[in-house]
């Protein structure tokens, strides 16, 4: 049987249903204009710091757990993010025991803080210890154990939220669109002493340390959807002040007398702890400090890119 519908004002179309319908899948239709389609309002990305959920992964009492950087409600997203597309935890492991993992993501960031262990995946194990990185792909059961004496303390980033917002699973093991990379300290140090003893260009953003594997190599990318740095800044420099359209998640590794500007906010370093920089807002880093300042920045610029809407530019 047809049904009718007339919309109070067919001139406004904001979310208006069919005029006339026949089946289930036409009366779910909706219709708006060009006036209203493309003026959606959104919660803006805070700008923020995260320091309760650092010190909760660092006390002494606490048990092994994740602490999530959880900005869902701020920004209005029906799953935890930390920004629309990525959500930051702190992974607490007390001396001797496993915590295991499973994200609905298509691969992990991590960065170890304090401690020494082992991670499991897909049959291969990583031993690990303060300053290492490694990328994971998703789809795996991932067990991460402490070994050593005292509590260790990973810095763990997915993408969860891209495919939360989608709906999606994650890849299946034999998918996946990366394997299992360990950047080791030892490495990382030596790689950044070559970097900082090349003559730095005009129009770099900064001194970094790029993080890619033999699958991301041609995009530069750590994992398809995201990008990860280790940033540095001798003492007494400042970062030139810039913007792009990827959202940046900041690890401060070394930075004592550091501080960020972020659209006009200052937002001084803590140790380990993370930062948010909203997309599109223009931000410089500044270390007032007397040594190198490190800082592990992951962006959902993979996606950027490949979307030719990073958007980079200088802003002064």
């Amino acid at each position: 049987m047809s049904t009718a519908m007339k919309p109070a004002d067919a001139a406004v179309l904001d979310g208006d249903p069919p005029m006339q319908a026949d089946t289930d899948a036409q009366r779910r239709a909706r219709f708006f204009n060009s006036g209203n389609a493309f003026n959606l309002k959104l919660p803006a990305v805070p700008r923020a710091r995260f320091d309760a959920e650092r010190d909760a992964a660092f006390a002494e009492d606490s048990p092994s757990g994740l602490h999530p950087m959880d900005q869902s409600d701020a920004i209005g997203a029906p799953f935890p993010a930390t920004t629309p597309l990525v959500l930051a935890r702190y992974l607490r492991l007390t001396p001797g025991d496993t915590l295991t993992t499973r994200f609905v993501a298509s691969g992990e960031v991590i960065y170890v803080i304090v401690g020494s262990g082992t991670t499991t995946i897909a049959g291969e194990s990583i031993a690990w210890g303060p300053g290492d990185v490694l990328v994971l792909p998703g789809g795996h059961e991932v067990s991460h154990t402490a070994d050593g004496e005292a509590a260790a303390v990973l810095w763990v980033v997915t993408n969860e939220p891209v495919l939360a917002f989608e709906g999606l699973r994650a890849p299946t093991p034999d998918s996946a669109r990366i394997d299992p990379v360990h950047y080791t300290a030892d490495e990382i140090a030596r790689q950044i002493e070559v970097l900082t003893n090349m003559p730095a260009n005009e129009d770099q953003a900064g001194v970094a340390l790029i993080f890619a594997s033999e699958r991301t190599a041609d995009s530069r990318n750590a994992m398809p959807s995201m990008t990860l740095a280790m940033n540095t800044l001798a003492p007494g420099q400042h970062q030139r002040p810039h913007r792009h359209n990827a959202a940046a998640i900041t690890l401060c590794v070394d930075g004592p007398g550091c501080f960020s500007m972020i659209d006009g906010e200052r937002i001084d370093w803590s140790p380990f702890s993370t930062m948010v920089t909203p997309p599109a807002e223009v931000h410089s880093h500044h270390n007032g400090g007397a040594g190198l300042a490190r800082f592990l920045i992951v962006q959902d610029g993979g996606l950027h890119y490949y979307a030719r809407t990073m958007g980079f530019a200088f802003s002064d």
